[in-house]
């Protein structure tokens, strides 16, 4: 790995930890929900798992996107690399079509039934808070990385771009699955141009209408256009069950289950 590289991982880290952290101390000053399970139930493989994603898959390491959005700009690949606009166009533009790419593929690992196998994984999670946006299964992190490399040299997005990309999404995805209680005022504004918590735990909701609705992880626009917007769960958020019905007791919760979840 590069200079460059090893510092872009370093600047990552230093951010996931930051906003970790820091919404881990929001969730405990102002909680929007009562946790079913005690944190020390859950969060212990949470954590495990995104540190297990990080081990054994190696196509899905930060460093692998930029890497292809460096390949794709000396090789003359995708989009932006065949059309002449301004730098700030350009990052603006290719960040707004990555967010739509891990829109699309978010819709696809609930549609194609093998695909939800493993993306059941996350919905699993019997309560939704910071942690819950780490737990994805290997393989999902594995695939989902190579459809992003895909749509980098598609789009041809710059190594900046990427990189930007990259850290703004680890953000929000903690932000929006955070157990944090946002003023109504301030939700009915920020969900227009960021999902918010109230706006994503309604994805995490039992009711499968509510699971398939508010797919956006970042960007909120998708879900607009594309009719999968849904503003509130009917029992609301304090009374709506999270998770998928089964695979939610405290054994469930254990590393080894989680691992072997995707074939039970």
């Amino acid at each position: 790995m590069t200079v460059a590289g090893i510092s872009y991982v370093a600047a990552r880290l230093g951010v996931f930890g930051a906003v970790l952290a820091a919404m881990m101390v929001a969730e405990a000053a102002r909680p929007r929900r009562r946790l079913r399970l005690a944190r020390q139930l859950r969060w212990p493989s949470n954590i495990a798992m995104t540190v297990l994603s990080s081990v054994l898959t190696p196509f899905a390491l930060p460093v692998a996107a930029v890497g292809m959005a460096v390949i794709a700009q000396a090789s003359g690949w995708g989009l932006f690399n065949q059309a002449a606009l301004p730098g700030w166009v350009e990052l603006a533009l290719a960040v707004l079509l990555l967010d739509l790419a891990i829109y699309a593929q978010h819709r696809l690992f609930h549609a194609v039934p093998w695909l939800w196998r493993f993306h059941r994984l996350h919905h699993s999670d019997p309560d939704f808070d910071v942690t819950t946006a780490l737990r994805f299964h290997p393989v999902e992190i594995w695939l989902s990385a190579l459809i992003k490399l895909a749509a980098v040299a598609v789009i041809g997005a710059s190594p900046l771009a990427v990189l930007v990309f990259e850290v703004v999404l680890n953000a929000t995805a903690m932000f929006n699955h955070s157990n944090t209680a946002l003023p109504p005022a301030l939700d009915r504004v920020l969900r227009w141009v960021l999902v918010t918590p109230d706006m994503h735990r309604v994805h995490h909701s039992v009711v499968a209408r509510e699971t398939n609705s508010n797919f956006g992880f970042n960007l909120p626009w998708w879900d607009r256009v594309f009719g999968t917007y849904r503003a509130q769960p009917d029992a609301g958020h304090a009374d709506m069950t999270i998770g998928l019905g089964t695979f939610d007791t405290a054994r469930d919760q254990r590393l080894d289950r989680l691992l072997i979840q995707p074939v039970r």
